[in-house]
């Protein structure tokens, strides 16, 4: 048979064993894909979808059955009361700010207990940004409680600091771009259960990158509200654009009216003929979510195989779909991100460079070749160039593909004697 790609027998043997000590966590992910893929469809039979479903709408979009059928599908998956889904919201961050701007109101307080969240959030809480319309300039306040030293929340301040009768407690389920472990929903869940004891706080979950990836979501377990992206995981890799927000009825309302307008909230909002990819992409997320989390182990337990520090590692569990490789210097991390980039069905000609990105300390290289572009459900790696000198690699349409990018990120670190 024709070899598409040449790989030396160094990367072959180690991919080989790679694969032998991943094939327990590979049946793991297939038995939640199975699971989870069985509540999806379930969601579709029990709410009829039907061809004209797929059909779009223009202007006020009054009557879109598809759209207001999509979101109980949602509701559905998620156990939720209620959802929006929207292709209007144009990433993550955006439909993260719509809930907050949703729920919040001058004076509240907003607590989160998962240390400083993501960096792109900092302008609408007002850590940064300040007269830029942040919640901070209406009046919001902005609290946090710090991870402990192990990174996993810190329940007896978190408890402490439910004294000061927060109206939100903010929980960011991913591990971002940090070396602490991301949440699981049984963690979520004990959070939600020790602030609904104390207080009558609205538990919010920042769930990108997370959702699939266990049988059950945040909203199943005391989560009031949770947000994410459609080109993240819920997308499948289908919906060009978009995010959802699930929860509690009264508030997943409060935030169709920041999305639209008081008073109309999800009444309005035309679809444009973006119906048909947003049912495609939620039905087909948790075949593309196991194939995602299979290049993440696979990732791992190769790097494992050179002795380099991976978190998570392969044989753990997993509650969102990021890799983090501890590539130990800034040569590597280069190597790395190009090798990926090299692997890309989109781009794989273009030769990632080391750039100032605004809001880094340090240059940033980033590797995506994607056919949406930053869709995060499809295989990218990016990584600042300082201690601890880790890639942050995620995605993978599917696994036979990101696994090629994978081998061929390690071929050009052992091509330049760096592993």
């Amino acid at each position: 048979m024709k070899a598409f790609f040449e790989f030396s027998d160094k990367i072959k043997a180690a991919s080989d064993a790679a694969l032998i000590k991943a094939r327990a966590k590979f049946d793991e992910i297939d038995a939640i894909a199975e699971y989870n893929q069985q509540k999806v469809l379930s969601a579709f039979i029990n709410n009829r979808v039907s061809e004209t479903d797929f059909a779009g709408s223009t202007g006020y979009g009054y009557g879109d059955t598809g759209r207001e059928k999509l979101d109980r599908i949602y509701a559905d998956i998620f156990g939720a009361e209620d959802a929006i889904v929207r292709h209007s919201f144009t990433c993550g961050t955006h439909t993260l700010a719509v809930a907050l701007y949703g729920v919040l109101r001058p004076g509240d307080t907003m607590l989160c207990v998962t240390g400083t969240p993501y960096d792109t959030i900092h302008s609408v809480i007002g850590i940064s940004g300040e007269g830029m319309g942040s919640l901070k300039d209406f009046g919001v306040k902005y609290a946090q409680v710090d991870l402990d030293a192990n990174g996993r929340p810190d329940m007896a301040a978190i408890e402490k600091a439910l004294e000061m009768k927060p109206k939100m407690v903010y929980i960011q389920r991913s591990r971002g771009y940090s070396l602490r472990p991301s949440l699981s929903v049984d963690e979520i869940g004990e959070i939600a259960s020790l602030v609904h004891s104390k207080c009558d706080a609205v538990v919010m979950v920042d769930n990108c990158y997370g959702e699939l990836v266990e049988k059950i979501e945040p909203t199943e377990v005391g989560a009031d509200l949770m947000a994410g992206s459609l080109i993240k995981n819920a997308g499948g890799s289908i919906a060009r654009t978009g995010g959802y927000i699930a929860g509690r009825a009264e508030l997943v309302e409060l935030c169709a009216y920041r999305a639209t307008t008081p008073g109309l909230g999800k009444e309005v909002g035309c679809t444009l003929g973006e119906n048909r990819n947003m049912f495609m992409g939620i039905f087909h997320a948790p075949h593309v979510v196991g194939e995602s989390l299979k290049a993440a182990v696979f990732a791992a337990a190769l790097f494992e195989e050179f002795g380099f520090k991976v978190t998570p590692s392969s044989d753990e569990s997993r509650h969102d779909i990021i890799q983090a490789l501890c590539l130990e210097n800034a040569d590597r991390l280069v190597e790395f991100c190009r090798g990926i980039q090299s692997g890309a069905p989109v781009d794989s000609y273009v030769t990632p460079e080391p750039w100032d990105m605004p809001g880094y300390d340090s240059k940033v290289i980033m590797a995506a070749g994607a056919f949406i572009l930053g869709s995060s459900i499809e295989l990218s790696a990016d990584a600042p160039l300082r201690e601890p000198f880790a890639v942050w690699m995620q995605g993978g349409i599917n696994f036979h593909s990101a696994k090629v990018a994978i081998m061929l990120a390690a071929e050009g670190l052992a091509k330049k004697g760096l592993i």
